[in-house]
């Protein structure tokens, strides 16, 4: 019987090429928040997948941003760099048929000795995989990498294969997290990540990076969980637009979140929001500490 592994995966790659989608499709349950909108991850979350021979512990990191400049933006690219340099095996995320100067330069920040997989996700994409032959050798020209898996996030086509690939990479050793274990995250962590969620799905393109959610307060009330979220924003105007006309787009954001929140922690959820204005949260070290951007 071969060596039981374990070891940390830390995942990178630029914004919006499925690194969140890939996570929860591995682990099988929503530990990381989706949306089409690029740079929606901010934190880094743990995901956790323990087999008979192997715990696959991974680290979903932001997205590399090169266009923002803000304390944040600057602490999110940070957060990246560690997760991918920190980690056991980088597991690079590149979208099929797309490998462009922000892919490179999301490569480029993985340290040229630290052992690394590309996973080339939304295979379903694609009409004929036969197309993938020429980039897949383009790719292979651009690092030295232990392996090159296509994948759909989507579909979970070629999954086996890809964790595969990861537990060859890992060092031997024995679990570290619990068998039942999913992440190292809390409830009112996931409250403020589903709240966050409906942001990016409502605001469209510009206004959800200007937004963050804060938990001012989490209780439990027998099987009740009853939870108050503030959105922050920079500008009043902004406020405005969270807000809606009769307060109906808040309404109805803070519903289906709660709904969410609900499904995933498996009871009843009160859920109090409200708007608040911080000038410039994005460059306020105070506010960003608060938040859990250290």
């Amino acid at each position: 019987m071969s060596a039981h592994r374990c070891g940390t995966i830390g995942i990178a790659g630029r914004p919006n090429t499925g690194k969140s989608s890939l996570l929860n499709r591995i682990v099988g349950e929503k530990v990381s928040i989706v949306s089409p909108r690029p740079q929606t991850t901010r934190h880094l979350i743990t995901g956790i997948l323990t087999r008979d021979d192997c715990q696959y512990v991974f680290v979903d990191a932001p997205g590399q941003q090169t266009r923002q400049r803000s304390a944040l933006h600057r602490t999110l690219n940070r957060r990246a760099t560690e997760a991918a340099r920190d980690s056991d095996v980088a597991l690079f995320v590149v979208e099929a048929m797309r490998f462009g100067p922000d892919d490179h330069a999301a490569l480029e920040r993985i340290p040229a000795k630290q052992k690394t997989i590309a996973a080339v996700n939304k295979l379903d994409t694609l009409k004929r995989e036969s197309e993938l032959i020429p980039f897949l050798d383009r790719l292979s020209k651009t690092r030295t990498f232990e392996a090159i898996v296509p994948v759909s996030a989507k579909t979970g086509r070629n999954l086996p294969a890809l964790l595969r690939a990861l537990r060859e990479a890992l060092p031997e050793g024995p679990a570290i997290y619990p068998v039942d274990q999913l992440t190292d995250r809390d409830e009112r962590f996931f409250a403020a990540e589903l709240l966050r969620e409906k942001l990016f799905e409502e605001m469209g393109e510009e206004l959800p990076y200007r937004c963050e959610v804060l938990i001012e307060g989490f209780k439990e009330e027998g099987r009740l969980r009853r939870i108050e979220a503030v959105i922050l924003v920079e500008r009043d105007s902004q406020k405005a637009i969270v807000i809606g006309a009769g307060g109906e787009r808040l309404k109805r954001m803070a519903s289906a979140a709660r709904k969410d929140m609900e499904k995933l922690f498996g009871g009843k959820v009160y859920l109090g929001t409200w708007v608040k204005v911080r000038k410039s949260w994005t460059d306020d070290a105070r506010i960003l500490k608060q938040l859990g951007y250290e």
